[in-house]
C-alpha cells in the first residue's frame, strides 16, 4: 500500500470516528427537540387561558431559536474549533431546560416560549453536526457522513417521546415541568460524549483556512445551485414544521389521547432519521436532485393520506409519511449545498443557510396554530401541493439549463 492510500484510509477512519460521535451527540441532545415539539404546543394550551391560537408560540419560540442562533452558533464554532465550540451548545441547551422547567411551575407562558427559545438556540449548534461530518470526510464520503451523523435521531425518535411519556407528570401537580427538566441531563450526557471527539485543529477552525480563494457570501448564494437547494431545504423542513407542529393538537382535537399524539410524534421523528443509514448512498449512487425529488413525492403522499380522514392510522400514516419525505428532501437539499462552497467559505454560507432555513420554519410553526384554529388540520395538509410545487419547479429549473456548479 502506498503512503497516499495509507494516508487516505487513516483519513476515511478518522471521519468515520468523528461521524460516530456526532451521530451519538445527535441522538442524545437532539432528544431535546421532540421534547419541545411534542410538548411545546399542548404546554401552550396548558399555560393558556384565553387565546388557545397562541397555543403554538412556544414551538415557534424553538423554531425561532434554532434561526437566531445559526449565526453566533456558526461563529463560535469557528473561534473555539468544534469540539468546545458543540460543547458551549449543551450549555445553552440545559439552560433552555432551566428556563422552561421555572416558567411551568411559575405558570408563566411567555417566560415559557423564551425557555425554548433558548433550547433552540442550543439547537443551532446541533444542527451544524451535520455539516461537521462532511468538512472532516473525503469527498466520496461526505453525503454519507451526513446521513450518517442525522441517522442518530433513530435514538431521539425512541429517546425524546419516551422520556415525555414518562416525566410529562413527574413534578405533578406541575403539568410537562418533568420532561423539560430531563433536557439538563440530556445536555450534560451530551457535552461527556462530544469531549472524545479529536477534529484536526486546521479543520476545526481553531486555525483560519486561508482566504485567498474565498467568495464574498453574495456570489456563493446567488448561483443557481445554491439558491436551489436552499428553496428545497427550506420548503420541505417549513412545511415538516407545519404539519408536525399542528399534529398534536390536531390529535387530541379529535379524542385521541396525549400518549396516542406523543406516539405519533415518536413514529414521525423515527421515520425522519431511519433513513439516512442508507440516504447518503443513495444520494451519491442518483444524485442529489432525484432524491430530492423523492422526497417531495413523498410529502404530498402525507397530505393525500392526512386529507383521507382522522383515524388513528391515518394521523401516524401521514406523519410517517412526513418524516420520510423529509429526510429525502432535506439530506439531499444539505448535500447540494454542501458542495456548492470551499472550506474557506463554510462557516459563513453554512450560518446564512441555517438562519434563512430555520426563519422560515419558525414562521411555519406560528402559522400552524393559527391556521389550525382558524381553519383546521385540513388546511395544514392543503399547503403542501402549492409549496412542492415550487420546489419542483426549482429542482426543473437545474434539469433544463444544466445548472450544476460546485465550489
Amino acid at each position: 500500500m502506498t503512503a497516499t492510500a495509507v494516508v487516505a484510509a487513516e483519513a476515511g477512519r478518522e471521519a468515520r470516528r468523528t461521524a460516530f460521535i456526532l451521530a451519538a451527540s445527535q441522538a442524545i441532545i437532539g432528544s431535546a427537540a421532540p421534547i419541545a415539539v411534542s410538548m411545546g404546543g399542548l404546554a401552550g394550551q396548558y399555560l393558556l387561558a384565553a387565546d388557545k391560537s397562541l397555543a403554538t408560540a412556544p414551538i415557534t419560540g424553538f423554531n425561532l431559536g434554532v434561526a437566531l442562533g445559526a449565526l453566533p452558533a456558526a461563529a463560535i464554532i469557528r473561534r473555539l474549533g468544534q469540539r468546545d465550540g458543540f460543547m458551549t451548545g449543551t450549555v445553552v441547551t440545559a439552560l433552555g431546560g432551566l428556563i422552561a422547567t421555572l416558567a411551568l411551575f411559575q405558570a408563566s407562558f411567555w417566560l415559557f416560549a423564551f425557555g425554548l427559545l433558548v433550547i433552540g438556540v442550543g439547537g443551532a449548534f446541533v444542527q451544524q453536526f451535520r455539516f461537521a461530518a462532511a468538512d472532516n470526510a473525503p469527498q466520496e464520503f461526505k453525503a454519507r457522513a451526513i446521513s450518517f451523523v442525522l441517522a442518530g435521531g433513530i435514538v431521539t425518535a425512541i429517546l425524546g417521546p419516551q422520556i415525555v411519556i414518562f416525566t410529562r407528570e413527574l413534578l405533578a401537580p406541575v403539568m410537562f415541568a418533568g420532561a423539560f427538566a430531563s433536557i439538563l441531563v440530556l445536555a450534560a450526557v451530551g457535552a461527556i460524549i462530544l469531549s472524545f471527539l479529536r477534529i484536526p485543529a486546521k479543520a476545526s477552525g481553531k486555525i483560519e483556512v486561508a482566504d485567498s480563494d474565498a467568495r464574498p457570501l453574495s456570489e456563493i448564494v446567488t448561483r443557481p445551485r445554491f439558491i436551489a437547494a436552499l428553496f428545497c431545504a427550506v420548503g420541505s423542513y417549513a412545511l415538516m414544521s407545519f404539519v408536525m407542529t399542528g399534529a398534536p393538537l390536531a390529535m387530541v382535537g379529535c379524542g385521541l389521547s396525549t400518549d396516542e399524539a406523543t406516539l405519533g410524534i415518536s413514529w414521525h421523528v423515527m421515520a425522519m432519521f431511519a433513513p439516512s443509514f442508507f440516504t447518503g448512498s443513495l444520494i451519491y449512487r442518483f444524485g442529489a436532485e432525484r432524491i430530492v425529488a423523492t422526497g417531495l413525492v413523498l410529502l404530498i403522499g402525507c397530505a393525500v393520506v392526512a386529507l383521507s380522514g382522522l383515524a388513528l392510522w391515518q394521523f401516524w400514516t401521514a406523519l410517517i409519511l412526513l418524516g420520510l419525505g423529509w429526510n429525502f428532501s432535506f439530506i439531499g437539499a444539505t448535500s447540494m449545498v454542501a458542495a456548492s462552497y470551499r472550506p474557506s467559505e463554510k462557516g459563513k454560507v453554512q450560518g446564512f443557510h441555517d438562519f434563512v432555513l430555520f426563519g422560515s420554519v419558525a414562521f411555519a410553526s406560528l402559522m400552524s396554530g393559527a391556521v389550525y384554529n382558524a381553519w383546521g388540520w385540513e388546511m395544514l395538509n392543503w399547503m403542501i401541493f402549492p409549496v412542492t410545487m415550487l420546489c419542483f419547479v426549482a429542482l426543473g429549473a437545474l434539469k433544463v439549463t444544466g445548472w450544476r456548479q460546485s465550489a
